[in-house]
């Protein structure tokens, strides 16, 4: 994990006012169901949804950026009433421009959750500046390039969890 000190998680947190998250694996148990018809189904935990209204309420906008070009994704980011959804996204890192020109913020005004080798670009490139954080159960090869690892796993609250994090450091 990347060493802060607490002082200085406390004043990143202060400024973020943006977190992207990865769908699979954060949002997701990372499993694929599929029904008797052969429709790809994904599970959410509604505990996650808490958190991105929580982030609403402390003023932090939610979106996700995923790799996936799904029909669930979209249906789930739109239920919550997220504002930033980029699907079909391969090269993550190279998105993060498009980010910053679309939303008008700073790398310091961003915080990412990802879970896997696909989102450590993305993650290089924030958390010299903004907050970065894994679900308990992300691949091993993300954990260098977080702030924070989350108490639970994905799909099971781990976006909750660095949700209120990220409230708590705010708060004085």
């Amino acid at each position: 994990m990347l060493p802060l000190t607490n002082e200085e998680l406390k004043k990143r947190a202060g400024s973020i006012k943006l977190v992207l998250s990865d769908n699979d694996g954060v949002f997701t148990d990372n499993g694929v169901y599929y029904s008797e018809r052969g429709e790809e189904m994904k599970r959410y935990s509604i505990r996650d949804g808490m958190g991105v209204e929580r982030l609403r309420e402390a003023g932090i906008e939610t979106g996700i950026m995923t790799g996936e070009v799904s029909p669930s994704i979209s249906k789930r980011a739109d239920k919550l009433r997220m504002k930033w959804l980029y699907l079909g996204v391969k090269d993550k890192n190279a998105m993060l421009g498009n980010v910053l020109a679309e939303t008008g913020l700073l790398k310091s005004e961003l915080a990412y959750i990802g879970d896997d080798v696909n989102d450590i670009g993305i993650m290089k490139a924030i958390a010299p500046e903004g907050l970065t954080a894994c679900p308990r159960d992300a691949t091993g090869f993300v954990e260098p390039h977080v702030h924070y690892r989350c108490q639970a796993d994905g799909g099971y609250g781990a976006f909750r969890d660095f949700a209120e994090w990220l409230i708590g450091l705010r708060q004085p």
